[in-house]
């Protein structure tokens, strides 16, 4: 089903995989995978037969981060500005955006610009010996794709800052604690568990979804008081579907929904 050179793409059931495939380099990013990745999450975003994306990473890490020996990186000077507003930012918003979930599954190390992707993602999972890391401070930069508006929003500025500053590498128990993933498990089973967790999630009225993700975004920047109406307006959206309608007499049939998406 790929068509990709740095990316596995395969879809299970309602959920698609899009598993980063460059695990001779710990998946780093070169200029053809960051292209690559928005080009899939755009693709995924459309097609309807995918009610939930799982992104991961083939071999024993998520991502290494930028791949800085790529001859078009920024070793060989390129506009960092450029790259990040023009290639990587694109791949982070059409996740962030999507009106479908979203999940991490987070094998082994995820650094750098991986951050931000795995973060842009509405659930995570990591691996038992998985970490999180930010090595920015380390060599004299600062976190991008992101990072700065994705991690606060999940553990508070202070916390966010010392993450970054101080370059800790966060382990998958930590992450839990502090409500930056959801899940872990077993490194020998997490792709199986993962997506088996992502079917979970599929397996929701797409609608509703959708309109929470929405509704949950809007509340992050908005008062309480527009919340609340912004939920009327998308309750309003669901409580007159035919998924809702069908729902209701599935309940009373003891049945298994069967969700249309309208």
């Amino acid at each position: 089903m790929s068509q990709y050179e740095t990316l596995e793409v395969t879809q299970d059931s309602s959920v698609m995989v899009i598993a980063l495939n460059r695990p001779e380099k710990m998946n780093t990013f070169n200029t053809a995978l960051r292209r690559e990745i928005a080009q899939a999450a755009i693709a995924a975003n459309l097609d309807e037969t995918v009610r939930a994306v799982v992104l991961t990473g083939n071999g024993r890490a998520f991502s290494a981060g930028a791949d800085l020996s790529d001859g078009d990186g920024m070793a060989n000077g390129k506009s960092v500005e450029s790259d990040l507003n023009f290639e990587y930012k694109p791949g982070v918003l059409a996740i962030h955006n999507s009106s479908k979930p979203w999940i991490a599954v987070i094998n082994g190390p995820c650094a750098g610009i991986a951050y931000s992707y795995a973060m842009a993602c509405d659930l995570a999972c990591m691996g038992e010996s998985a970490y999180l890391y930010q090595p920015f401070s380390a060599i004299g930069l600062v976190p991008d794709g992101g990072a700065t508006w994705l991690i606060p929003r999940l553990v508070g500025s202070k916390r966010a800052y010392e993450l970054m500053v101080l370059g800790e590498k966060l382990s998958s128990e930590k992450a839990v604690a502090m409500g930056m993933v959801n899940r872990v498990f077993p490194d020998e089973s997490l792709r199986d568990d993962g997506i088996a967790y992502a079917k979970e999630v599929a397996d929701r009225s797409p609608l509703a979804l959708s309109h929470t993700k929405a509704a949950v975004s809007f509340g992050q920047t908005h008062t309480l008081d527009e919340t609340i109406s912004k939920e009327a307006e998308l309750q309003a959206i669901c409580i007159d579907s035919e998924d809702a309608k069908n729902a209701v007499i599935s309940f009373f049939n003891k049945q298994k929904p069967e969700w249309k998406g309208r």
